[in-house]
């Protein structure tokens, strides 16, 4: 159940994204002022909401991203996706965002991949598992 919920989360976050990109590239002029009053103080709040999970606790790591067994030291990716794509803008080497987006809900397959299922997604790189010791 937490499985379906999840990617429909997901689903509903990357639509609600397509749908702004389709507006930034082809709305009229009092369209975009409409939606940049609206929905810039929502995008604004979600990263500083997203960003305070982040912080680096008194160690210097970053207590969402560290596990156990294995600390993140700060800036964290999450945080370094956030220089890069709100500071660092046209310095940054651009990725065509379509490659980095999935697929549409109604063309994916009905079992979801493997990052589908533990909540990662394309900003955000997590560490890769790590080996039990012997």
């Amino acid at each position: 159940m937490d499985q379906i919920l999840g990617q429909v989360l997901r689903n509903a976050v990357w639509e609600r994204l397509d749908m702004l990109s389709e507006l930034a590239q082809r709305a009229d002029a009092p369209s975009l002022v409409s939606v940049a009053r609206s929905e810039l103080p929502r995008l604004t709040e979600g990263w500083r909401a997203m960003l305070l999970a982040h912080e680096p606790d008194e160690r210097g790591d970053c207590p969402t991203c560290s596990t156990r067994w294995h600390r993140c030291k700060a800036p964290c990716p999450v945080w370094q996706v956030a220089h890069e794509h709100l500071v660092a803008g046209g310095l940054a080497p651009q990725q065509d965002p379509k490659r980095r987006r999935p697929a549409p809900a109604q063309a994916r397959s009905a079992a979801p991949s493997a990052a589908e299922t533990t909540g990662r997604h394309a900003l955000v790189r997590t560490p890769a598992p790590r080996r039990a010791l012997a």
